[in-house]
Order: structure tokens, then C-alpha cells, then sequence
């Protein structure tokens, strides 16, 4: 492994062992030590990819940020509109009322490490993306850091129609950061939140093909 590369991989390699001890806590110190965890990591994240030596993971690392603000707003139609998704309250700042604002960090971890173990080519980004939220998804009600509701179809505990979407993020990522690397970084925060937005597209279009759709023709 080159050196440079060392401090990246210690960084993710800490994220799960702190986070496997943080996330055995008790509410509301649960919820604050997440929220102090991710901002430790996103500021980590910048560190290390700085002296990773490699430019895109810098500039990769920044635009997910951004993406990950944006995925705020998802998570908040799911609880809030669809009535599919629940977070509990472990503690911490909370959006509305309805989401942990430590959300606005939860997406970065995922993403830069799907990407970046895809080489940031977006069909392998959103494999890899989809095999990253699998797990997540099947982990998030057992350490209570989010749920399905509601009426959904689901797998070992994993609601069916956000897997799809999740895979399409992961592409969907890949794809506008290559887009816009070099741009401005007004141009960066507007296809953060074009992708946000194709996300809650992809979520809504599989819920309803899913879940709520009868695929019966009247005659």
C-alpha cells in the first residue's frame, strides 16, 4: 500500500471501531457521540485525502459533502411525506423534529468508499454503492439509527424499494462529480443537489412500482 494512502485507510479503518463502540451507548449520549463521530470523520476526510496525494479523492471527498447536506431532504420527504421511514431519537439536534441532523454527514462514508474502491468509474460506483447500503440498510434498525415503516415489502428486515435507488445514487454520484470536478464550486453544489433530487425521484418511482402499484389493466 503506498504511504500516502495509509492515513486514508487508517481513517476508515477507526471510523468502524469507534463507531462499533459509539453506537453501543445509551440515548441521548448515542446521539451526540454520532454526530461528534461524523464530523470527525468529514473533517479526517479531508485531511487524509489531501495528503493522499491524490487530487480527485480531495475533490471527491468535498463534493460528497455537499451531496450529503442535500440527502437531507430524501430522507425528510420518506418520514415525513411517505411515512416509510422512521428515525429514532437517540439524542443530538434533530431536523424538524423528524431526522437526526447527523444525517447530513451519514451519507459520506458510504459514498467515498463506494466510489473511490470503484475507481470512480460510475456502473462499478454503483455496484458497489448498492453492496455498501445493503449492509447498511440490514444493520440501521438494530443499532437504531434509522427504520422502515409502514407497508413496504421487505427482505430480512430491508425495505425492497430503496435498494434499487441506492444503486442508481451510487451512478448517479460518480457521474455528476466527473461532470464537474473542474468546475466552479457553485456548479459542484448544484449537481450535489441535482443528485439528491434523482435520488428522491429514483425512491418515490420504485415505492410506488413496488409497493403501491396493482399492475392490473380494467378492461
Amino acid at each position: 500500500m503506498p504511504r500516502r494512502l495509509r492515513p486514508l485507510v487508517g481513517l476508515h479503518v477507526a471510523l468502524l471501531a469507534v463507531g462499533g463502540v459509539v453506537l453501543l451507548l445509551e440515548p441521548p449520549a448515542k446521539g451526540w457521540a454520532v454526530l461528534l463521530l461524523l464530523v470527525s470523520y468529514a473533517a479526517g476526510l479531508l485531511w487524509a485525502t489531501r495528503h493522499s496525494g491524490r487530487r480527485e479523492l480531495v475533490e471527491l471527498a468535498g463534493f460528497l459533502l455537499l451531496v450529503s447536506v442535500f440527502q437531507v431532504l430524501p430522507d425528510w420527504v420518506l418520514a415525513d411525506v411517505l411515512d416509510t421511514l422512521r428515525f429514532p431519537d437517540t439524542g443530538g439536534p434533530r431536523v424538524d423534529d423528524t431526522i437526526s441532523l447527523s444525517m447530513a454527514l451519514m451519507w459520506v462514508p458510504p459514498l467515498f468508499m463506494a466510489l473511490a474502491l470503484a475507481g470512480l468509474r460510475p456502473g462499478r460506483s454503483g455496484l458497489f454503492a448498492g453492496a455498501v447500503f445493503l449492509g447498511a440498510e440490514a444493520l440501521a434498525p438494530v443499532l437504531e439509527l434509522w427504520e422502515p415503516i409502514g407497508d413496504t415489502t421487505r427482505v430480512l428486515g430491508v425495505a425492497v424499494y430503496v435498494l434499487p435507488p441506492e444503486v442508481a445514487l451510487g451512478w448517479a454520484a460518480a457521474v455528476a462529480f466527473a461532470a464537474t470536478r473542474r468546475r466552479s464550486w457553485g456548479v459542484r453544489t448544484a449537481a450535489a443537489l441535482a443528485v439528491s433530487t434523482f435520488y428522491l425521484g429514483a425512491l418515490v418511482l420504485s415505492y410506488f412500482v413496488i409497493d403501491v402499484a396493482t399492475w392490473r389493466i380494467a378492461w
